[in-house]
């Protein structure tokens, strides 16, 4: 079969048209490997890392991981470490919040205290969810452990709210995450197992919300008309999914494994370790059942107050530890906590590596991005993000090796890369250059 680029093009009479996805523009291994869907996680981390604790020694495939991810030793090969990119929208204003909520977007939020919220752009998972998010019952899963943080920050003058989100579906829409493993298991089961009797009740409250969204979009302002707007616009998506839901017989999608109702978590858990791995097994679960095929994760917002007492060594919060002041003390348990976030990324690998799937497995057809917007968070430097990939992505993604680009290459261009190989692929994202050399098997 003829190989052919991504960027095809059909010429003609002075007009060039861009093919659609073909099975010729797949690599020889991506074929191979089957019809199992790709998927793609971020889990994201706030307030940076102890830098001299975090990159590899060497690069390519002969390099040695760091401390910090040494508990990511036995998945060497599924990893894929990318050191030198950095954020240069971000690389303005004060603290945290212009670097941490723009990480998937690669852009420069609006300095506000909450009334105009503006990201510029749309997160690169939600780019993949409006272009393949119709092929599952839930386009995308947006999780967390704590709840939105609200107010102003009075220290830098931003509102709490960017800091308490990473997915944003439009410039001026953050996504909801969901913070109780309950709740989420429960939505799992119902995407899972649509029943023709709920989908008929889920459509009378949408109809409420409708009438009530349209009512109350004449009594706002023009700013809040356009938001109105853009909600309605992500409420008719759900109006096809319930339609789709009521009757079966029009959707081709099963679930790959079964949801079952007695697995249903009781509670939210108080133990801080226990609530983020029943967050990361719904990730696994989403994935593993094709329920979703992008999900992403908030180990906590920025400037969180969350304690690390219960690390043994540890004795503040991880945004308090961050402002080490090059004290060697702080610095140790700067690194302690930047271990601990590994160690249930790598909690969550393992998880998907023991999912068998035909001849592989889900963590080999996925893409899991590990993430922080800092490097340092004592200042607060976007420069040399801490990035991590682990998964092939369905054969696209080549694993194994520490890549170290010129310094400052954009982010944005690993971005490019993994929605290629989700099978998204775009000529540019924010400000990039292209897609990253080396990632892309």
């Amino acid at each position: 079969m003829k190989q052919l680029s991504r960027r095809s093009l059909l010429r003609g009479a002075g007009v060039a048209l861009g093919l659609p996805w073909l099975e010729a523009m797949a690599p020889r291994a991506a074929a191979a490997a089957g019809n199992n869907p790709v998927r793609m996680a971020v889990l994201y981390m706030a307030n940076g890392v102890n830098t001299s604790m975090w990159t590899p020694e060497g690069t390519g495939r002969d390099f040695r991981l760091s401390p910090t991810l040494e508990p990511l030793q036995d998945l060497k090969d599924n990893l894929l470490v990318v050191s030198n990119t950095w954020n240069a929208a971000a690389n303005t204003g004060d603290g945290h919040y212009v670097k941490e909520s723009s990480i998937l977007t690669c852009t420069t939020i609006s300095k506000t205290l909450g009334v105009d919220i503006n990201i510029h752009g749309i997160s690169m998972d939600q780019l993949a969810a409006q272009r393949l998010g119709d092929r599952t019952p839930l386009p995308s899963l947006e999780l967390g452990v704590e709840p939105e943080s609200t107010g102003v920050d009075t220290n830098v003058g931003y509102t709490r709210v960017y800091g308490s989100h990473i997915a944003w579906s439009s410039p001026t829409t953050p996504l909801a995450r969901e913070i109780n493993p309950r709740s989420v298991y429960e939505r799992l089961f119902r995407a899972a197992s649509p029943q023709t009797s709920s989908a008929k009740q889920d459509a009378v409250l949408l109809d409420r919300v409708l009438g009530q969204a349209k009512k109350l979009r004449t009594q706002v302002g023009t700013g809040d008309q356009r938001r109105i707007d853009e909600y309605l616009d992500i409420v008719r998506g759900l109006e096809t999914r319930i339609e789709r839901a009521g009757n079966p017989a029009r959707s081709s999608w099963k679930p790959r494994t079964a949801v079952g109702a007695t697995a249903t978590p009781t509670e939210t858990p108080k133990d801080h370790t226990e609530h983020v791995r029943l967050m990361l097994d719904m990730t696994a679960l989403a994935f593993q059942s094709d329920t979703t095929r992008i999900t992403t994760f908030m180990f906590g917002n920025s400037v969180s107050g969350q304690n690390f007492r219960f690390l043994e060594g540890v004795t503040n919060s991880h945004h308090e530890t961050s402002h080490h002041s090059k004290d060697p003390e702080k610095l140790k348990q700067y690194y302690l906590i930047n271990r601990w976030h590994i160690e249930q990324y790598g909690y969550l690998l393992r998880k998907l590596r023991d999912m068998k799937e035909g001849d592989s497995n889900v963590l080999d057809n996925s893409m899991i991005l590990f993430a922080s917007a800092l490097s340092d968070g004592n200042s607060h430097n976007p420069h040399k993000l801490p990035l991590v990939v682990a998964g092939r992505g369905g054969g696209r993604i080549a694993t194994g090796q520490h890549l170290s680009y010129t310094e400052d290459t954009p982010t944005a261009n690993l971005y490019v890369s993994m929605l290629d190989a989700f099978g998204s692929p775009v000529e540019r994202f924010a400000d990039s250059t292209g897609p990253l050399s080396g990632v892309l098997a």
